[in-house]
This record gives C-alpha cells, structure tokens and sequence, in this order.
C-alpha cells in the first residue's frame, strides 16, 4: 500500500523543501514538482520523501483527519489482536547462515 500525507512547506533551498505536519519536519526533495512555483506556506503530499502535488488547506484537513482515523482504528485493534511472530503465521523466517 502506498501512503503520501500532507505537509506544509517551511523553507525552500533549491530542489529540497522543510516541510511540517503535526510538530514533525522532514526535508522533502521537489524535483517532482519542480516547474511548479511552490513557496513556503504551500501544501503539498509528500510520499517517500517527494512532494508529488500541491493541496488546498481544506483538503490536507481532511486527509489528515482520515489519516487519524486509521491510525486510531489500527492502534485499537492492536491493543486488542496482538500480531503473531512470523514463525507462528507460517512465514518463513531467517534463522541466520545457510
């Protein structure tokens, strides 16, 4: 599964933008959006450290309030299913050496 979530850009130094989402900073590269005319204060999705596009404020809100929802649902669930070590799911596991 892929994920991009919504930062705002902080700073700009060439190719390479910080940008901000809930208290965390990550420098993201821009060569994907290069020929767009990004400044700081923009939006834009970040995946796998690339800005990929530009969003309006409404719509990084509601990512991120769908993204809040996952990861509330996902932490419910793990207090409640705890995951099995690989070898108990019948997936291979590296025992070291061959």
């Amino acid at each position: 599964m892929c994920l991009a979530v919504p930062m705002r850009i902080v700073a700009i130094d060439g190719l390479n933008a910080r940008c901000e989402a809930k208290g965390v900073e990550r420098t993201v590269n821009l060569m994907l959006m290069q020929h767009e005319p990004l400044g700081p204060g923009d939006v834009v999705m970040v995946h796998v450290g690339y800005a990929i596009q530009t969003m309006t404020e409404e719509e990084a809100r509601e990512t991120w309030a769908l993204l809040d929802e996952v990861l509330a649902a996902d932490g419910a669930e793990e207090c409640e299913t705890p995951a099995l070590p690989a070898a108990d799911q019948g997936l291979p596991v590296d025992r070291g050496g061959s």
